[in-house]
């Protein structure tokens, strides 16, 4: 589900650092470089069932209908690769990773939203959700990743569809996404429900929601 939480499974996170000579990498406030990819998640991971997959558009959509696909549809949608980083809240952050799937812009060049569209939620298995402004759904390199590094992700990391939104806290990503919906106003997600910042930028280390200044979200 969400990223906040890490649980026993997975690789214990230890901190990498740079070979002798070589710069240290730009981090966000807070951060620190991560070996290996960490497990971090609430609840337990869901079974893929392709037959029964599907991946929907719904709410103030520019037709006012639902779109849907398969995942055979969805696979079929232009793909890109993004390289990017991963800042997780728990305070790691993967430097460079090579991001493949279906950019976020194709979604909402497929399926547009309505004119007055200001927020997304994205939904994930077993109900979680995810809120962000519809600017940092849409931002270029926004992509709901199938592989990493060229491999297929794994069902801890969110196989078979996660989000990356490479300038947000992970949270902001879910694993294993079924929908969007486009919404008209902002309302709080899983974890903005329960304490953690509304928008989630990690340059400006918004981890809680005690530090949203005015405007930055509704109230809880």
């Amino acid at each position: 589900m969400g990223q906040p939480e890490e649980h026993a499974s997975g690789e214990a996170a230890q901190p990498e650092l740079p070979p002798p000579g070589l710069p240290q990498p730009e981090l966000p406030p807070g951060q620190r470089l991560q070996r290996g990819w960490p497990v971090t998640h609430y609840g337990p991971v869901p079974r893929f069932r392709p037959e029964r997959w599907e991946f929907q558009v719904f709410g103030a959509t520019a037709d006012g209908s639902k779109h849907s696909w398969t995942h055979t549809e969805f696979g079929a949608l232009p793909r890109s690769t993004v390289v990017a980083d991963l800042h997780c809240v728990t305070r790691f952050s993967m430097i460079g990773a090579e991001w493949s799937g279906v950019p976020a812009r194709v979604v909402l060049e497929a399926a547009p939203p309505a004119p007055d569209v200001t927020h997304v939620m994205v939904w994930a298995e077993y109900g979680f959700s995810s809120n962000m402004r519809l600017s940092d759904f849409a931002d270029e390199r926004s992509i709901f990743a199938t592989h990493k590094d060229g491999e297929l992700l794994t069902a801890e990391h969110g196989f078979p569809l996660r989000l990356i939104v490479p300038h947000l806290y992970a949270w902001k990503g879910p694993k294993w996404v079924r929908a969007v919906e486009y919404m008209t106003t902002d309302r709080r997600g899983f974890w903005e429900e329960r304490g953690y910042h509304n928008v989630g930028d990690p340059w400006k280390e918004q981890r809680y929601s005690y530090q949203e200044e005015p405007g930055e979200g509704p109230d809880l």
